[in-house]
């Protein structure tokens, strides 16, 4: 059976069409809003995750492109996000960096130094500790004064009362955290910690910001007040109970850490931290000698940093640019 050259045109047009048309209707589509975000004033980094795996992820709409690159190999990614149409999914073995020597504008620290953070995400195991990102290298353990910390998003750190919570950190030191005596904890002990819980497997917004003075923690989109508890929240120690504003306790969210954000300089510090700044990483830190003992496992649909502390306006923005509403589940 002969056919006509009118059908056969018809066909091999189909098939010449019918992929693209395909490929544009299964395009991912942002359920968000980027504009938000990058019209936030004091923007230095924001990343949307659009790019494929085994390339560099970009922040769009900032003056520096922040490439992130990745650790252990390609990065899966996925459809379904906030501000690209896709997210990157971590599986705990796997983890972006910029070195130190790159961060530029992400840079962060000083006495007057401000900053705030906004994530996008969906957990999916809560680890003791787990990582979002920051610039946070805690060294080797427990006593030791080698980190170089700067400010960081963590999350479950119930040493001083964050079980399960978004745990915001700030450093002044790098290392340790001492009190006005200058005796050491064990440990970096300033952070705030949110009311809620922080699920697993479910879209939420993560911020926090820092103007100085105090670390605050906001969870989709609102700054959860949490008074001090002492005994509760495991603050006993009288730099939480009598060193903060006035001889008062610090608080727990709001939390007072008025020293500012520690920042890596070569001449000050090469003997004392002999590691070197840290990296800005995204789902993983180095903490009790290792990159992954706290890794993340879970997606991102969008991250964000400010130079500036944002406000609660702001922050709330941020959350509805996010759409966590219309995220796949």
């Amino acid at each position: 059976m002969r056919i006509p050259l009118s059908a056969l045109g018809a066909t091999l047009l189909a098939a010449l069409v019918l992929p693209l048309v395909s490929a544009t209707l299964l395009a991912a589509e942002p359920v968000g809003d980027p504009q938000v975000v990058q019209k936030t004033p004091g923007l230095v980094g924001f990343w949307t995750f659009a790019e494929e795996p085994g390339t560099k992820r970009l922040s769009t709409g900032t003056t520096d492109e922040h490439p992130l690159e990745e650790v252990g190999g390609p990065i899966e990614r996925i459809a379904g996000g906030s501000y690209s149409g896709y997210s990157v999914k971590l599986d705990g073995k796997h983890y972006f960096k910029l070195p130190h020597q790159d961060l530029r504008s992400l840079n962060i620290g000083g006495k007057e130094a401000q900053v705030s953070m906004f994530a996008v995400i969906e957990l999916e195991e809560m680890k003791r500790g787990v990582t979002i990102a920051g610039i946070w290298s805690e060294g080797k353990g427990a006593n030791d004064d080698t980190g170089t910390r700067q400010y960081s998003m963590l999350l479950n750190m119930p040493t001083y009362g964050g079980s399960r919570q978004l745990t915001p950190h700030i450093s002044a030191e790098g290392g340790v955290t001492r009190r006005a005596d200058g005796s050491a904890f064990p440990w970096c002990a300033d952070y705030a910690a949110s009311r809620s819980e922080v699920p697993e497997r479910e879209w939420v917004t993560l911020a926090f910001t820092y103007d100085g003075k105090y670390i605050r923690a906001y969870f989709n989109g609102t700054l959860e007040e949490r008074p001090l508890d002492p005994q509760k929240d495991k603050r006993t120690d009288r730099y939480f109970t009598l060193e903060g504003p006035n001889g008062k306790d610090r608080g727990m969210n709001p939390y007072y850490h008025g020293r500012g954000i520690f920042q890596y300089d070569e001449k000050l510090h090469k003997e004392t931290k002999p590691g070197g700044g840290a990296d800005f990483t995204v789902g993983a830190r180095y903490a009790v000698g290792s990159f992954l003992g706290e890794a993340m496992k879970g997606k991102f649909a969008g991250l964000a940093v400010f130079n500036r502390a944002l406000t609660d306006a702001e922050i709330e923005a941020l959350h509805h640019s996010a759409a966590i509403d219309k995220l796949p589940r």
